[in-house]
């Protein structure tokens, strides 16, 4: 029987999966593969960088959006491309322009027509 080799991830995947911004980890991250027993070590025991990445960033999309509560295309509209850091989503939230109020809305809106919409299937599948 032969020894199983490690799961390798790209680091672009295993960025996404951390929630950081891949051009803001140090080289080595960015330039090797990450095995799955390195990545559980680093969701285990963050090393200072990884640390650092979370809390002050620059932040990936993803997480702007889920920080500013908006989607990503709200971003979109409103041109931001780039990643944030946490002093410039603190300073968006702090001076709330009227895209992210906009945006927000919508956001809670769709939100809101999931909720409904789940209840009315719910409410359907216990009248069968």
């Amino acid at each position: 029987m032969s020894e199983k080799t490690p799961q390798n991830m790209k680091p672009a995947t295993a960025a996404k999966k951390l929630g950081i911004y891949l051009p803001a980890a140090p080289a080595e991250f960015q330039e090797g593969s990450v095995t799955r027993a390195q990545f559980d070590e680093l969701l285990a025991n963050p090393p200072q960088w990884l640390q650092d990445l979370r809390a002050n960033g620059p932040h990936p999309r993803p997480v702007v959006a889920h920080k500013l509560n908006v989607s990503i295309s709200g971003l979109a509209r409103a041109e931001i491309t780039e990643a944030l850091t946490t002093a410039q989503i603190e300073a968006l939230l702090a001076d709330r322009p009227a895209w992210l109020q906009e945006e927000r809305a919508s956001l809670a809106a769709v939100r809101a027509e999931d909720q409904r919409v789940s209840e009315a299937a719910a409410a359907k599948g216990d009248r069968s």
